[in-house]
């Protein structure tokens, strides 16, 4: 019997940004993988070829992406690493100024380049692999990227120019990955894209995103089904009335509304107000009752006086948001902000955050108190010494609460769906004990 040989180089994935990247690389991986590479992922493993995927998102993913070039240069330079390869936001956005600045990475590559990528590295861009994907999170849950792209103008968001318009994926295509995904394991599906809520109408001429999460319940071996990066304008209701009708779709809500003010919405062109934003909210609670809403905010827009300011620390008391995340504005060139003065300075940009973040840490405390004596799912992530740490439907990893079990009570696995009692809380963080049938 003929055994596969695999190819003398080894190659390390590095990958920067968001869950969008990640499934990216995932996807670079397993291409790579079919094509007789030996591949690692973020590993300080010995490896003559180095692919960056960068972020261009915003100034400190920039900076981070750039850095990361430059140090995998210098070990090139040093004949630590033979090849060096860039790709994803920042390369698609400032490739010529990259090509210039940092001329010792062999090729750089934009975020739909995966084929040229692959030739350059010799490998065939297999097209029968689509539905499969490595995945490089524990294997229990899988990031799957629904669409590409995004057809919002929201004034303040490069997004557009590094990953183009919107393009939905089948939903077949998306029901054979989930079931691949099931196979191997995972249990948890974290539905992303650029703006979730679009899904479909480039596809079916209307809105699909509830079809679709009908066609994914149906998987068998999905647990929960999560929802991350939607739109308030035009939202598509009926997504809450499938979610509290499907028991596998997580009672969650990923949703940036990126501020309080009527004003600054305008001038972010959010084309949605602060009311209608409310009664979105206040909708989706009343449908799916205890429903955890994340959203994120930004602060130090061109303009923000400190009265707008205060509008939107008013808007997150008055709504009392589950999960809250602050960013500071970074002035993007291309975009319609960048057309006029970045004119809030970097100290008010972080204290506006600060103080943000303060009033969201009250509101979690006082939200995970009243959670203490709650019997909930818990779906196992990690063993921390003495410590198993797991999330609730209400959590998605690395950004919400996670949930505290004595690992002394009963042995557990990673993966493990448990049922556990909230003994005590913090402000982001749950104690529960196991209860045990």
């Amino acid at each position: 019997m003929k055994t596969k040989t695999l190819r003398p180089d080894k190659v390390n994935v590095i990958t920067l940004g968001c869950s969008k990247n990640l499934v990216d690389s995932e996807n670079l991986i397993t291409q790579l993988q079919a094509n007789d590479y030996a591949v690692a992922h973020d590993s300080n493993d010995a490896a003559n070829i180095v692919i960056v995927n960068t972020c261009g998102f915003i100034d400190l993913a920039k900076e981070e992406s750039v850095n990361t070039i430059l140090d995998y240069a210098d070990r090139k330079s040093r004949g630590e690493i033979e090849r060096l390869y860039v790709t994803g936001c920042l390369s698609q956005r400032y490739k010529d100024n990259l090509e210039a600045e940092i001329p010792e990475v062999d090729a750089y590559f934009g975020t739909m380049e995966l084929p040229g990528l692959l030739a350059r590295l010799e490998a065939d861009y297999k097209h029968d692999l689509i539905g499969e994907r490595f995945i490089t999170t524990p294997e229990h849950y899988a990031y799957l990227k629904i669409s590409e792209g995004c057809n919002r103008t929201c004034s303040f968001c490069a997004i557009p120019l590094m990953r183009g318009d919107h393009v939905s994926r089948p939903i077949e295509e998306l029901v054979r990955q989930a079931e691949n995904f099931a196979r191997n394991g995972v249990k948890e599906l974290i539905l992303i894209a650029q703006e979730l809520t679009y899904y479909g109408l480039d596809l079916y001429k209307r809105r699909m995103l509830p079809t679709l999460l009908e066609a994914l319940a149906a998987v068998e071996g999905i647990a929960w089904i999560r929802l991350h990066y939607a739109y308030p304008s035009k939202f598509p209701r009926d997504i809450f009335d499938v979610m509290a009708q499907q028991p596998k779709v997580c009672n969650y809500l990923d949703i940036p509304l990126q501020h309080g003010s009527n004003a600054v919405l305008q001038r972010m062109r959010r084309q949605v107000t602060r009311a209608e934003t409310t009664d979105l909210i206040e909708h989706a609670r009343l449908v799916v009752p205890g429903i955890a809403i994340r959203t994120t905010f930004l602060v130090g827009y061109p303009g923000e006086t400190e009265e707008e300011f205060e509008e939107m620390c008013d808007f997150v008391r008055e709504m009392r948001f589950e999960r809250l995340g602050v960013f500071q504005y970074s002035h993007e060139e291309d975009t319609r902000a960048f057309e006029v003065a970045d004119d809030v300075p970097a100290e008010v940009k972080a204290d506006r955050a600060n103080r943000l973040m303060a009033i969201q840490q009250e509101i979690s405390y006082d939200l995970n108190q009243e959670r203490v004596g709650e019997v909930v799912p818990v779906l196992i992530d990690r063993k921390d010494g003495a410590t198993y740490v797991g999330r609730t439907p209400y959590d998605s990893p690395d950004v919400d609460n996670e949930v505290h079990i004595a690992a002394t009570t009963a042995y557990l696995r990673v993966g493990d769906l448990v049922t556990a009692r909230i003994v005590s809380a913090t402000e982001y963080d749950l104690l529960a004990e196991l209860i045990v049938d």
